[in-house]
């Protein structure tokens, strides 16, 4: 029933009159509302005075949609179903066919401007986008950062420089966790240079007090474009952040 989309538009301009509040000279309770409303609608796509008319009424209760066929039989649905939700959405092409149709004015009731429906893969993209952290931790600012903390770092390539890596880091005891993982990304980092890799995404990092050292095992995956991961080391980026923080990269 090609018409259906436009009764939308007509039910809620013959509901419109229902919200009014009468004459404010009059201080009585506003009438209860009608249990039914009546509403003429017309099938869009067709010529400019062809279109039929077809008499429905909309239930203010039940929600219930009546509509007057041609032939006179009625077809009723709930408003809440499919089909009655189909009923309700009207398109631009639609408002437009119903006003060359009926010469009505209805440019009010479609935003000019309305900025376009995000879908759900934009939705999750900018959620996912929102839990990312930088390559590098955001340290506390009582942090200090001294030369003898760092003792040693290697990276093993456990398949090739683009594959997974892992990157072991031997610090002091007692530093910090988020300044012995800056550490471990920035041996990474390094590596990365001079094997050409671009970008390193973050899997696990594990740690362990061993001969009076802090041990860092970090592990990654190495690509040339960057990756999807909650936090993504940028070598050139990260090197960079590495040298303004005082933490060697090798």
């Amino acid at each position: 029933m090609v018409r259906l989309p436009i009764l939308k538009t007509l039910a809620m301009a013959a509901i419109l009159p229902l919200t009014a509040c009468g004459d404010a000279e009059d201080d009585a309770r506003p009438k209860a509302k009608p249990a039914q409303m009546q509403a003429r609608i017309a099938s869009p796509g067709t010529k400019v005075g062809e279109a039929p008319l077809s008499l429905a009424r909309v239930s203010t209760k039940s929600g219930e949609i009546l509509i007057l066929e041609p032939d006179g039989t009625v077809t009723e649905m709930d408003l809440d179903t499919p089909a009655g939700r189909d009923a309700f959405a009207v398109t631009e092409a639609d408002l437009a066919a119903l006003n060359a149709n009926l010469d009505l004015d209805l440019g009010g009731l479609v935003a000019a401007a309305a900025p376009p429906e995000k879908t759900a893969q934009e939705k999750a993209l900018e959620e996912f986008a929102a839990r990312t952290q930088p390559a590098l931790p955001v340290l506390r600012e009582d942090a200090e950062i001294a030369p003898g903390m760092f003792i040693a770092a290697k990276v093993d390539a456990l398949g090739d420089a683009n594959g997974l890596v892992e990157v072991t880091a031997n610090l002091q005891q007692g530093v910090d966790a988020d300044i012995a993982f800056s550490y471990a990304t920035c041996a990474l980092a390094g590596w990365a240079r001079e094997n050409g890799a671009a970008y390193g995404r973050h899997i696990r990092t594990l740690q362990a007090e061993r001969n009076g050292k802090l041990l860092i095992g970090s592990a990654f995956t190495m690509s040339q474009d960057k990756p999807l991961g909650l936090r993504v080391m940028e070598t050139e980026q990260t090197l960079r952040d590495c040298r303004a923080r005082g933490i060697p990269v090798a």
